[in-house]
């Protein structure tokens, strides 16, 4: 869907492809444009964003109005026979998208954005398991792509973070899947992020929408902390790798992707907690 959206885009406006990087630099106009995602994850059918991996193996980004496309199709039946693997990895996906969504610093994150991450956490948190494990459940299938497609319009309006920045140079330096690479940073994203006074109470705030008996009685410490761990339960549960080395990533490389992270600032920028490379350094060794 992504490369849909720049061919769609070049086709129609004869901008060429080194002119159109990064936030609002796409001039269009573009040729008419249909999205049908086959997996409920990166919402991209409804977001003004594309995101390409480079020869050199750094991912870049186009954000602009003019890639949103006319027309999205949710159609679960295109998902019931999807590998769990990818099921859960791209399910993740979306969940970090609302998530990252909701604890925004942009200016842009609103109380519609926030609604949007609510109720799309609501529909993954309550479906992502049956949908990976019974694949044909053509309910949990709609809920998440409906799940997926909610997350997207959240973070289209209130941008993601660090956890996608710092998911990029897994990504693109060693083939992982956007999915994968999400999930193998985003509790200990968190656990950083949460060090942050306003932070914590966000994710204290999400924490009953997903796991539906966590006791809202708790204060924002316990019940931020049970979220995080919570978190790291499921992607186990779903059978996602939780290291690095698991993919045969060497240790020495955390240097490397950390100092790639740092590339991404379009979406550092959006983190409630100022990373440094050294911080990404730390968190990619706590997950090695």
């Amino acid at each position: 869907m992504d490369v849909a959206k720049l061919v769609s885009l070049l086709l129609g406006s004869n901008q060429q492809i080194e002119t159109i990087w990064g936030v609002n630099n796409a001039k269009g106009p573009r040729v008419p444009l249909v999205l049908i995602p086959t997996t409920a994850g990166t919402g991209s059918e409804v977001t003004p964003i594309s995101i390409i991996t480079m020869d050199d193996k750094e991912k870049k980004g186009v954000s602009s109005k003019f890639i949103l496309p006319d027309l999205a199709i949710l159609d679960p039946l295109l998902t019931t026979n999807l590998p769990a693997n990818i099921t859960a990895s791209t399910g993740v996906d979306a969940m970090v998208h609302a998530i990252e969504a909701f604890t925004s610093i942009n200016s842009n994150n609103n109380p519609v954005s926030k609604m949007l991450s609510i109720e799309a956490l609501k529909l993954l948190g309550s479906s992502i398991k049956t949908a990976v494990f019974d694949g044909h459940n053509i309910n949990a299938r709609s809920n998440m792509l409906l799940g997926s497609m909610l997350a997207g319009k959240a973070f289209a309006n209130s941008p993601v973070a660090a956890v996608h920045a710092l998911a990029y140079p897994i990504g693109g330096l060693f083939n992982i899947s956007h999915g994968l690479s999400n999930s193998l940073v985003l509790t200990s994203v968190m656990k950083f992020n949460s060090k942050n006074e306003e932070t914590k109470k966000n994710y204290a705030h999400l924490a009953p929408y997903v796991f539906k008996n966590f006791d809202n009685s708790k204060n924002d410490e316990f019940l931020c902390n049970n979220f995080i761990d919570g978190l790291e339960r499921l992607c186990k549960e779903l059978n996602l790798p939780y290291r690095l080395r698991d993919l045969e990533i060497p240790e020495e490389a955390c240097k490397l992707m950390a100092s790639e992270a740092m590339k991404q600032t379009r979406l550092l920028v959006n983190n409630p907690r100022k990373i440094e490379e050294s911080d990404a350094y730390n968190i990619y060794k706590s997950v090695w």
